[in-house]
């Protein structure tokens, strides 16, 4: 487990929304790289004990129509099922209702998305923000990994790109 300056142990936590499990393997190749006990956990898991007195909380979600995604741009990823690889998991609260629903805090925040490379906006922004609006102060600026086409895959390297960064956000912590 990682470890804090005064050499207690870190608690992390990575939540994720993923609508196409782009953004589930992003999460949780970000934990590996964070160490420890460190767990991604959908937005349903991230509630009560799972994420009381996190040290650092790592959230991500997809970025959908230039942002990040809204109860309304959700239900309209279900009314497209000819366009997609395969239908959108709508099954968990979206990030935004995650974050309407986190309590203050005075741990450290990390966000990213996932998002093809030429689309404009940012979901991961938007979480940055919001963490910080709770009392979360960031540990560098949002991060992004790359998808191919617009439902996915994530493009070779990506996560071995957040491994890297969660052990990055685990050595600025500690």
């Amino acid at each position: 487990m990682p470890t804090l300056e005064g050499g207690d142990e870190m608690k992390a936590v990575v939540v994720y929304e993923s609508l196409w499990g782009n953004t589930a393997a992003v999460a949780r190749a970000v934990a590996e790289g964070i160490g420890g006990d460190t767990r991604a956990l959908h937005t349903d898991e991230a509630k009560g004990e799972a994420i009381a007195g996190a040290d650092l909380i790592v959230a991500g979600a997809p970025l959908l129509g230039f942002a990040l995604p809204t109860e309304q741009m959700r239900e309209g990823t279900r009314n497209r099922p000819g366009k997609m690889p395969s239908p959108p998991d709508l099954a968990h609260a979206s990030m935004r209702s995650w974050l309407d629903a986190l309590a203050p805090g005075a741990g450290r925040a990390a966000a990213f998305e996932t998002r093809i490379w030429w689309s404009p906006g940012s979901a991961a922004k938007t979480i940055s923000e919001k963490l910080q609006a709770l009392g979360y102060s960031p540990v560098g600026e949002p991060h992004r990994f790359m998808v191919r086409g617009a439902y996915g895959p994530l493009r070779e390297g990506e996560l071995d790109k957040a491994r890297a960064w969660g052990a990055e956000l685990a050595k600025a912590i500690g």
